[in-house]
């Protein structure tokens, strides 16, 4: 195996899919210093660690050490979405400047706390934010960056959602403007299911989905066989206190 070739098809792919080393470092539970030893041809990824690059990069174990094709695919990872109950009507109340600085000192305390538990920053929209975690106790990490954000995060109608499951990352849009996403039923279920909270008067939920795979069972109000238009019957959501 040529090192310096496998770094070089790591840099590429993870270019491609508009992703930065200390990102690919977070998903995968390892150093950013290792995922920059890869790229320079000076180590390879150790054989744990080897599935779930690929997957993050969308290709084949083959291809990545030189030997088939580059092939997209799903990895399991906890989708972390939020947005600001009551955005639009604040918003029309202030100048599009003060709307900027507002929302962006929201989401620099958002994205610290979601950074302190490795998680990988996807997009900004408007009022909301989207985000993953994957690799080793995805769902822990997520629910205790949330836990963290809810206690940092200066505005008492930020509402967070969680929701886990395989989800595809990839560069949306016309090449030259693209920009990495994720997409796929379990963001759509997440987003269906933070605006679900946001009726309900909830601030932070997570799914049934999410809770199955964290170390301990949620603590909160447990909401059962929730409809939920665009996702159909969920077997429960939980809704956090606090």
């Amino acid at each position: 195996m040529n090192l310096k070739d496998l770094g070089r098809r790591v840099r590429q792919q993870r270019e491609r899919r508009g992703l930065k080393q200390i990102d690919v470092a977070h998903a995968l539970q390892v150093s950013a210093q290792a995922v920059s030893k890869w790229e320079r041809g000076e180590n390879a990824p150790d054989i744990a660690v080897l599935g779930e690059l690929c997957t993050l990069l969308g290709v084949t174990t083959d291809w990545l050490l030189g030997r088939g094709q580059e092939r997209s695919d799903t990895f399991p990872a906890t989708v972390f979405c939020t947005t600001l109950r009551g955005f639009a009507k604040r918003a029309s109340e202030m100048a599009p400047r003060e709307v900027a600085a507002w929302t962006n000192g929201i989401f620099l305390s958002l994205t610290e706390a979601f950074l302190q538990f490795d998680g990988v920053p996807v997009k900004y929209v408007g009022d909301g934010f989207l985000g993953f975690f994957s690799g080793a106790r995805h769902a822990d990490r997520a629910l205790a960056a949330a836990k963290l954000a809810r206690r940092t995060t200066p505005h008492p109608d930020l509402v967070l959602a969680l929701h886990s499951g395989p989800v595809y990352l990839g560069a949306i849009g016309h090449p030259e403007y693209a920009r990495p996403d994720v997409i796929g039923d379990t963001v759509n279920t997440a987003f269906l299911v933070m605006l679900w909270a946001v009726k309900q008067g909830g601030h932070t939920v997570l799914t049934q989905s999410t809770a199955q795979v964290l170390a301990a069972k949620p603590a909160g109000k447990a909401h059962r066989k929730v409809r939920i238009p665009g996702v159909g019957p969920l077997p429960c959501v939980y809704e956090l206190k606090g």
